[in-house]
């Protein structure tokens, strides 16, 4: 087929001579588009012979394929050069100097929370944790909680919606860590010493309530343990929490049906000034609760209550928080308000330990 060499070092000159994209795709309609130059000598193939069209059909394909790569390139090429000319025109100084910014702080819940598994670290507890979504078994009938008791009703408790027909135990959303005590007496068995903090859930709200909230509780199971032992833990506790040489515990006869004895534990104080001063003065605080396990309770987690006892007590996070750094609402925990934050936050690298000092 004549002409196939001229039309090659016209299409490729032409390739090479397009300023822009839009040029370039004209070229191709005109060269290898339907009613292209190449296209059109195809077509004259089928007026060939068999001869002639074995030796004119590879050089059109050889063409083509010629043509088709020179046009991508080209095409990369203006492509690149578009880049270019706008990188030129949109840069940055990153010489500039940056915006100055506050260096993050740490909750006070997180501080707290750290100062105390610090400290029952110190004395030998371990830290267990468990899900936020428990079965009524785990977070009531394994406490003995009986099917009557208020802390059951919606007006207390948060329960997980159900389909009708659903004939699964119900869900809730924990109101207190004490089934992970439950789920690491499975687990552990005795002896056992561990402290379980966490977020837990109650349909209540005010200065001193808040619907989600922070809770530590802790257990110790062994073969002769008794409620000196629960006295003497809960008194380094908050000898070394609040930062007193000396600290008097009052304990309270309550009930709770998870202890037996059960007590609810007030500390000496003073608000002299409008400020509370631990240790000293003559008014009393309560803090916690507190008690010796009950029997149903061991039997639940899988432990003799003929052969093992223990002590278990429990404590709000943000209410001690509350009382150590002088915080009068408990609501502005959950605020998001950086002013508060900065106030009341803590440096994000002076982690709380026993050495250096733990409010640091």
């Amino acid at each position: 087929m004549d002409g196939l060499d001229a039309l090659r070092a016209k299409v490729l000159e032409a390739v090479s001579s397009a300023k822009d994209e839009a040029a370039l795709e004209e070229l191709r309609v005109a060269t290898v588009g339907k009613k292209g130059e190449v296209s059109l000598k195809m077509r004259e193939l089928g007026r060939m012979t068999p001869e002639e069209r074995q030796v004119a059909g590879p050089a059109l394909n050889a063409l083509k394929d010629e043509v088709n790569a020179a046009l991508a390139a080209k095409k990369a090429g203006l492509a690149d050069a578009a880049l270019n000319e706008r990188l030129q025109t949109e840069w940055l100084d990153v010489t500039l100097p940056a915006r100055s910014r506050r260096a993050g702080t740490i909750h006070p819940i997180s501080q707290v929370s750290d100062e105390v598994t610090a400290l029952f670290a110190d004395l030998g507890f371990a830290v267990a944790e468990g899900p936020q979504v428990e079965s009524d078994w785990y977070n009531f009938d394994a406490l003995n909680i009986p099917s009557h008791h208020p802390a059951r009703g919606e007006m207390d408790t948060f329960y997980m919606s159900r389909e009708d027909g659903d004939e699964r135990p119900p869900h809730v959303l924990r109101t207190h860590t004490s089934p992970v005590q439950i789920r690491s007496m499975l687990a552990q068995g005795a002896p056992l010493r561990v402290i379980c903090p966490g977020r837990v859930y109650r349909a209540d709200y005010d200065q001193t309530h808040t619907p989600m909230f922070h809770q530590v509780e802790g257990l110790a199971i062994d073969r002769d343990i008794s409620m000196a032992n629960l006295k003497w833990v809960l008194e380094e506790f908050v000898k070394a929490f609040f930062e007193v040489d000396d600290v008097e515990l009052r304990f309270r006869a309550s009930h709770f049906p998870f202890t037996e004895p059960s007590a609810e534990v007030d500390i000496r104080c003073s608000w002299e000034g409008g400020q509370l001063k631990i240790g000293e003065g003559d008014d009393w605080l309560e803090i916690l609760g507190s008690g010796m396990v009950h029997p149903k309770v061991l039997e639940a987690g899988g432990i003799d209550p003929t052969e093992w006892q223990g002590f278990a007590f429990g404590m709000g996070i943000d209410r001690i928080a509350m009382l150590k750094y002088g915080i009068p609402d408990l609501r502005a925990f959950f605020d998001s308000d950086l002013r508060w934050l900065r106030h009341y936050g803590f440096a994000a690298l002076d982690q709380p330990n026993l050495y250096a000092g733990l409010s640091r």
